[in-house]
């Protein structure tokens, strides 16, 4: 059987592979084995955490939103109820980040609430 000679491919892959390890613990940011094992563990994380990062933003929303309409007289379900009923239709990103740096914008948005109640 003849001879491959493989050239640089095999080390290409490893250093590809060691360099998504940089920074990880002791040897498995260094040894190839360990460092493959970790990468595909922490492959799995990312996916799992990619969608809870959208529930744990949607639940910062919603305390923002909260202590935010409760500083003007009304609790957080009876804001995005009376949102709903005065047909003012903005989701909770846009509310929480009003919120937070627009708070005299919010406050209409609370007297709305209140009225449309």
């Amino acid at each position: 059987m003849v001879r491959v000679k493989r050239g640089y491919v095999a080390r290409r892959r490893r250093k590809k592979l060691l360099g998504k390890a940089k920074g990880f613990r002791g040897s498995i940011g260094k040894l190839f084995r360990p460092a493959h094992q970790a990468i595909i563990r922490a492959g799995k994380h990312m996916t799992r955490h990619r969608k809870e990062r959208k529930r744990d933003m949607r639940a910062l929303w919603i305390v923002r939103i909260g202590a935010a309409s409760r500083q003007f007289g009304l609790s957080y379900n009876k804001m995005i109820s009376g949102l709903k009923k005065a047909k003012i239709a903005l989701d909770r990103k846009i509310l929480a980040d009003l919120a937070v740096s627009d708070p005299k914008a919010f406050q209409k948005l609370v007297e709305a609430a209140k009225e449309a109640k």
